[in-house]
């Protein structure tokens, strides 16, 4: 009996973790207002009848879209910070970046261009959790510059995420994933000039 209770939970977490991962891909690919939940359903492969067992309303859907792409961004760091230094992170960070080039060309960043669609509508809601995913990289990105030992830690954390912000913008807007290429190269170059903290 136990492990029947056991299988069918799990099961029932692996559905739940299908639908968020599909809830972040579709979200991206469709925005937020356009995306029902009978495309979520088919993109899990999941009878959309079941949807509403895990998820009451299309909003919570989008919230778990929103809470995939933290648990993307955590995963993400959590192998970065397994790299040698602050400056290898950032830059592989930035690699990472150029990597999904011809995605953020037709769609945009995942997050940015949800945050940018949710703050439409009325503050205090989904607006605010976008911004938390958006904060949970600047609080990453500042621990590695502060770790490189450089002053203002915080503002340069806010020209990087800016900077990708805004080339994916670009890319998007263009439809130009050269643009990620080049924008990512001057962006290593700018992270190998800045210089090592002091030794201790």
């Amino acid at each position: 009996m136990t492990d029947s209770m056991g299988s069918r939970a799990r099961t029932a977490a692996a559905k739940r973790q299908r639908l968020m991962a599909a809830a972040a891909q579709v979200v991206h690919r469709q925005g937020a207002e356009r995306t029902t939940i009978a495309d979520i359903a088919h993109a899990a492969d999941v009878p959309v009848g079941n949807v509403y067992y895990y998820f009451k309303t299309k909003d919570d859907l989008v919230a778990a879209a929103l809470a995939e792409h933290a648990r993307q961004l955590e995963l993400l760091t959590a192998r970065l910070d397994g790299l040698d230094g602050p400056r290898e992170r950032l830059k592989a960070l930035v690699e990472g970046w150029v990597g999904q080039r011809d995605l953020a060309a037709r769609y945009g960043c995942p997050t940015g261009t949800l945050a940018a669609e949710l703050d439409k509508r009325p503050e205090g809601g989904l607006d605010a959790e976008a911004g938390r995913v958006i904060r949970l990289l600047l609080d990453w990105v500042e621990r590695q510059f502060r770790e490189l030992g450089q002053p203002d830690p915080w503002d340069l954390a806010l020209t990087l995420v800016g900077a990708y912000q805004g080339m994916s913008l670009l890319a998007n807007a263009l439809r130009d994933p050269d643009v990620m290429t080049r924008q990512g190269a001057r962006l290593l170059d700018w992270l190998d000039s800045l210089p090592a903290a002091p030794a201790a």
